[in-house]
C-alpha cells in the first residue's frame, strides 16, 4: 500500500513536470522554432505555446535589429596609400528558418564579408576620393552585404564607416595643403574686396562729376533763360519806346527845326565817349546842310529871330519860316 502510494506521488510530479515542459513563452520581440525528434516543424510566434516535452525542442531566435563591429584593417587605396578603416553595421533577421538552417554563423559571416569588400570597395578609390566618398562607400558596401545576406535570412539596414585613418606623413601634408588652400582663399577674398571697393568707388566718383555736371548745365541753361528773358523784355521796352517816340512825333507833326535840334542832341551824345574818331551816318549830311542854313538865318535875322520876336511880341503865336 505504501508502495503504491509512492509510485502514484512519483507519476504526479512527474504529470506536473511534463505538463510544465508542454508551455513555453515566447517573448513580443523572438520567434521560436520547433524541432521534434531532429527535424524541423514549425515557428512558434510571441505568447503562451504548447508543444510536446522530450519529442519537441525550441530555438528562440532574435528578430531585434544587432549591430556588428567590423574591426578596424589596412586597406591600400588606389594611388598607394595605406589608410586604417573600420565600419559598423546594423542587420535584422527576417527569417529564422533560414538564419539557423541556411547558415552556422551569419553574424561572423557578415562581419568578414564586410571586411572583404570594404578592402575591394577602398581599393578602387585613391585618397581624396575615399576621404570625401564616405555615402559612396557606404552604399556600395550595404548593397554587397544585402545581396550575400538575403539567403542567410537577415537584411542589412544600413552600413556607416567610422575611420579613415590615413598616415601620419600623408595627414601632415594634408594639413599644410589645407592652410595653404585657405591662405589662398583668403587672399582672393581680399583682393575682390579691394577690387570691388575702388570699383564702386570710382562710380561714386564718376556719378558724382555727372551729378555736378548736370548741375552746371542746370544753371548755364537757367542764366541763358533768364538772360535771353531779360534781353526780350528790354526790347519790347526799347521797341514800345521808340515807337511811342515815333508816334508821338508824327501824332505832334514835328518840323525839320525840331528834327534837327534833337539830332544835335543826339550828336552829343554820340561823341561823349573816349575815342578819337566818330563815324556819321551819310544821311547826317543833309541834316547838317539843314542844320547850316538854320545858323545862316539866325545869324541874318530871319527865320527863327522873326518868329521867336512874333511870338514874344505877339503872345506866343507865330509861324516860322523854312
Amino acid at each position: 500500500m505504501q508502495g503504491t502510494i509512492i509510485f502514484v506521488g512519483v507519476l504526479v510530479f512527474f504529470v506536473f513536470v511534463l505538463a510544465g515542459m508542454s508551455f513555453k513563452v515566447i517573448r513580443p520581440y523572438e520567434k521560436g522554432l520547433v524541432e521534434r525528434l531532429g527535424k524541423y516543424q514549425r515557428i512558434l510566434d510571441s505568447g503562451l505555446n504548447v508543444i510536446i516535452p522530450i519529442f519537441d525542442r525550441i530555438i528562440k531566435v532574435d528578430m531585434r535589429e544587432f549591430v556588428l563591429d567590423v574591426p578596424s584593417q589596412m586597406v591600400i587605396t588606389k594611388d598607394n596609400v595605406g589608410v586604417e578603416v573600420d565600419a559598423v553595421i546594423y542587420a535584422q533577421v527576417t527569417d529564422p528558418v533560414k538564419s539557423k538552417y541556411e547558415i552556422g554563423n551569419y553574424i561572423l559571416a557578415a562581419t568578414k564579408l564586410a571586411q572583404t569588400n570594404l578592402r575591394n570597395i577602398v581599393g578602387e578609390l585613391e585618397l581624396d576620393q575615399t576621404l570625401t566618398s564616405r555615402d559612396l562607400i557606404n552604399t556600395q558596401l550595404r548593397d554587397v552585404l544585402d545581396a550575400a545576406t538575403d539567403k542567410w535570412g537577415a537584411r542589412v539596414n544600413r552600413v556607416e564607416l567610422q575611420r579613415i585613418d590615413p598616415p601620419g606623413d600623408i595627414t601632415a601634408a594634408m594639413s599644410r595643403q589645407m592652410k595653404a588652400e585657405r591662405e589662398k582663399r583668403a587672399a582672393i577674398l581680399e583682393a575682390e574686396g579691394f577690387k570691388q571697393a575702388e570699383i564702386l568707388k570710382a562710380e561714386g566718383e564718376k556719378r558724382a562729376a555727372i551729378l555736378e555736371a548736370e548741375g552746371r548745365a542746370e544753371a548755364i541753361k537757367r542764366v541763358a533763360e533768364a538772360d535771353k528773358f531779360r534781353e526780350i523784355t528790354v526790347a519790347e521796352g526799347e521797341a514800345k519806346a521808340i515807337i511811342n517816340v515815333y508816334t508821338a512825333i508824327h501824332d505832334g507833326r514835328a518840323t525839320e527845326d525840331v528834327v534837327t535840334i534833337k539830332y544835335l542832341e543826339a550828336l552829343a551824345h554820340i561823341a561823349d565817349g573816349k575815342a578819337s574818331k566818330v563815324f556819321l551816318p551819310i544821311e547826317a549830311s543833309g541834316i547838317l546842310a539843314s542844320l547850316g542854313a538854320a545858323v545862316e538865318t539866325i545869324a541874318t535875322g530871319k527865320g527863327f529871330g522873326k518868329g521867336l520876336q512874333a511870338q514874344q511880341s505877339g503872345g506866343g503865336a507865330g509861324s516860322t519860316e523854312a
